[in-house]
């Protein structure tokens, strides 16, 4: 049974405290997957604060960031260490951070030790669910992801360098669809009983009623993904406003899809909406290309997700220059 939510009063009161909430997903170009991101021996401090003083010369504020349960499992020490030491650097840069805790994407077998990515793939191709679809199915291996969902929630709770917990990114992605449905549920009252002063949310993304249905009327705020043209994006904001709570697209921006900065960032904007694309530096993960490309596949003309190269150069400097005047006015943290 889920626990009570925000009030539609309590979550506006959050919302309008904030500056409009602007940023990216962000994962550093020296990790693969969330594994490599906080592993005990491949984090990577120095290039992480680097590539948060590119988003902050932006003007971004936000930026959104994904752990894993098998960290908190055999690594926990060291895994709370690293997620202090990022939080320290976001916070240098003036950059909260909404962190997302389960993930149905990609990798349906996450494992520790070196990551490797998958033949055939290059986008995202060592990209890793959390906890896995065979952990998802079990009911009886759940015990581990409880004590990782209250034991992270209560240590990092009360902390203001983080924003948002997002619980679950795409639930029912990777052919799980309503599989995912009880994790959901408990996830949302593992959340709850952990009690953060954070608002809790699971973003919507795909057409799927009985998830879309829990994660709509369980979160504090309302998320969303949208990686299509500037209309849909709009028929989205005008569908979900409805529900009378603070919005935020935490992902955006597929170019070769319609879905670019601009006019986005001024839609959002104008709509009062958060908005997070999907990357910051190309990397490891090679979001630059399309989703589909096959290895030895030439850069792509049109980047796919991405901001700057690993040199700090933008990939498309009109693009660039369009988000800093943008952003001129915004506050920031």
């Amino acid at each position: 049974m889920l626990t009570a939510r925000w009030s539609k009063e309590q979550a506006a009161a959050w919302y309008k405290k904030l500056p409009w909430l602007v940023g990216c997903n962000f994962i550093v170009s020296t990790a693969i997957n969330q594994l490599e991101m906080f592993g005990k021996d491949t984090f990577d401090p120095k290039t992480i604060s680097k590539e948060l003083g590119f988003a902050k010369k932006l003007g971004f504020n936000t930026v959104r960031v994904y752990l894993h349960d098998l960290l908190w499992t055999h690594k926990r020490e060291d895994f709370k260490k690293n997620i202090d030491r990022y939080l320290t650097l976001a916070e240098k840069n003036k950059i909260k951070t909404v962190f997302v805790l389960f993930d149905d994407c990609w990798g349906t077998s996450p494992k520790l030790g070196k990551q490797k990515g998958r033949a055939g793939e290059v986008h995202n191709h060592g990209w890793v669910q959390s906890p896995g679809n065979a952990v998802t199915n079990n009911t009886s291996a759940w015990d581990r992801l409880e004590e990782y969902v209250k034991g992270l929630l209560k240590t990092f709770g009360k902390d203001e360098r983080v924003l948002i917990w997002d619980l679950y990114n795409e639930p029912g992605n990777t052919g799980q669809r309503g599989k995912s449905l009880p994790l959901l549920e408990k996830t949302f009252e593992w959340a709850n009983e952990a009690a953060p002063l954070q608002p809790l949310t699971v973003g919507v993304w795909a057409d799927f009623k009985a998830l879309n249905s829990l994660q709509l009327n369980a979160s504090d705020i309302i998320t969303f993904h949208n990686y299509q043209n500037p209309a849909s994006l709009l028929e989205w904001i005008k569908d979900l406003e409805g529900l009378g709570r603070p919005l935020i697209c935490t992902e955006y921006m597929a170019r070769g899809h319609g879905s670019f900065f601009k006019p986005s960032l001024e839609i959002f904007k104008k709509n009062k909406v958060g908005c997070l694309n999907w990357g910051l530096v190309d990397g490891k993960t090679q979001t630059k290309f399309p989703w589909g490309t096959l290895p030895g596949s030439p850069e792509p003309a049109l980047w796919h997700h991405e901001i700057f190269r690993k040199n700090g150069q933008p990939y498309d400097r009109e693009e660039t220059s369009y988000i800093k005047k943008l952003m001129k006015k915004n506050k920031i943290f």
